[in-house]
């Protein structure tokens, strides 16, 4: 296959691969498709298997502790209350298609996460992500794309307001119209532009999975049997394979096609309350407790007398107050590491409400990533081995907890995505075909430039696997 062979990849944040290889196999033609004909596995994400930093990772072949990211929100000093958010003028590394434009390769970018605000790159036309506010911002390089898109589609989709609601009419409503308006613009830019590379994320999947798995799943405990929605995830990837099939008609049959997801997603089976943990514990000192609930960086702590604090979302991660590294530190440095490994064994020992074992895993950041930049977590948690979300705010008592203090949400992330490359038509199909062994998703950056025979960088954590 020559080096100049296009190569596109279409992005989904997709339900754990069980779901979609075993339990929907045959469901979805295209897909099937593509795995018949060419290979697939399991890919493991990122620690944490989150949006952000996950495509980051993807797209550059480095881990968190290399990008200085370790999710949308970052401690961005020693502080309390210093955190910053993680755009994509946070991230200092090359991006794969900033690596393919300085070799000449065209590339074409559709809402890849992480890429708002939009930063110039050689040979690239680029339309931004889910974080970008409104059509108002600039959104495309070069801005004059977006012009051109407004023609096409009108005006565009960035996202799915309100996703962590009840309005499940107005999520599907919203979720297939960003869906069918992306596909269209996706089969526009490969048919009338230039491009070796193309890649495209659809975050919609993501949305409609965390509003309507209750419905789907009768392992949840939040299970509610509504013959309207019972469908709805099955149902949108349906339309997916759809749109993928169709746009496979547009571009060349003997280019590489990938399918891949950053994380996997799952049923959540509750929320554990870690401040609320590290209060009862006594590592959590509070000066008044609050009336009604309220996230911790509002609440009154006690930071002389505060030796930890956590942060909320689908992973959790705690902090250590150090003294002589936080402005109130409590901790000597010294006791630093036999508290670090005592927290682990308490954290992993937590239960669930009936007294049974939930398989709580516990990280040290750099262990895991070797190098950390920027400020990482002195521990990152998988409550339940992530089928238990981190609840952050205070004021509720009490350790469990089945809902989201953000929201409605009934979904976890999961460890592992898919990942699915083949020729786009049979008739150029190898002989690499089936079911291979996992890989990471540090391994596709290296094997993009591998694909186009473009020497991959030292720093990429990844292997360059023959796609």
């Amino acid at each position: 296959m020559s080096e100049r062979t296009k190569l596109i990849i279409i992005g989904l944040d997709c339900a754990e691969p069980d779901l979609v290889f075993d339990i929907w196999k045959g469901e979805f033609p295209t897909l099937e498709r593509l795995m018949n004909t060419g290979q697939y596995s399991r890919m493991k994400s990122t620690i944490p298997p989150i949006t952000v930093p996950a495509w980051t990772a993807m797209v550059t072949g480095l881990n968190p502790g290399q990008l200085g990211c370790y999710g949308f929100r970052n401690r961005k000093d020693y502080s309390y209350d210093g955190y910053s958010l993680a755009y994509s003028n946070t991230i200092k590394a090359k991006r794969v298609w900033e690596i393919l434009g300085e070799h000449g390769l065209k590339s074409i970018i559709l809402g890849v996460p992480q890429t708002y605000p939009v930063q110039p790159a050689p040979n690239t036309l680029l339309v931004s992500c889910f974080l970008t506010p409104d059509t108002e911002h600039t959104y495309t390089y070069p801005q004059s794309l977006s012009q051109e898109i407004a023609e096409v589609i009108g005006k565009y989709q960035f996202d799915i307001k309100n996703f962590r609601s009840s309005n499940y009419d107005e999520i599907l409503q919203s979720a297939y119209n960003m869906l069918d308006q992306r596909f269209k613009l996706a089969e526009h830019l490969v048919t009338t532009k230039e491009w070796d590379f193309f890649m495209m994320v659809d975050i919609g999947l993501d949305r409609i999975q965390h509003a309507f798995w209750k419905f789907m799943d009768k392992k949840h405990v939040l299970y509610e049997e509504n013959p309207q929605y019972a469908d709805v995830i099955y149902n949108y990837y349906q339309r997916i394979d759809k749109h993928i099939s169709q746009l496979l008609k547009k571009i060349p049959g003997n280019a590489r096609v990938m399918v891949v997801s950053d994380h996997g997603a799952k049923r959540m089976d509750g929320g554990i309350r870690i401040n609320e943990w590290l209060i009862q514990k006594g590592y959590l000192k509070l000066k008044s407790y609050p009336i009604t609930r309220t996230s911790i960086h509002s609440a009154d702590i006690d930071w002389a007398n505060t030796k930890a604090w956590g942060d909320g979302g689908y992973y959790g991660r705690i902090f250590l107050n150090v003294r002589g590294r936080e402005p109130e530190g409590s901790l000597a440095p010294e006791e630093y590491e036999e508290f670090r490994n005592r927290l682990i064994e308490e954290l992993t020992n937590i239960k669930d409400p009936h007294g049974r074992e939930i398989g709580t895993k516990v990280f040290k950041s750099e262990e895991i990533y070797g190098e950390c930049m920027n400020i990482a977590p002195d521990l990152i948690v998988y409550f339940g081995d992530l089928y238990w979300r981190s609840i952050g705010s205070i004021g509720d008592k009490g350790i469990w907890t089945y809902e989201n203090d953000t929201g409605p949400d009934g979904a976890n992330h999961s460890q592992y995505g898919l990942f699915i490359s083949a020729v786009n038509q049979a008739d150029f199909m190898n002989n690499d075909t089936g079911e291979r062994e996992p890989i990471e998703i540090y391994d596709i950056a290296p094997s993009i430039l591998k694909h186009f025979g473009i020497a991959v960088p030292t720093e990429m954590r990844g292997r360059a696997i023959s796609l």
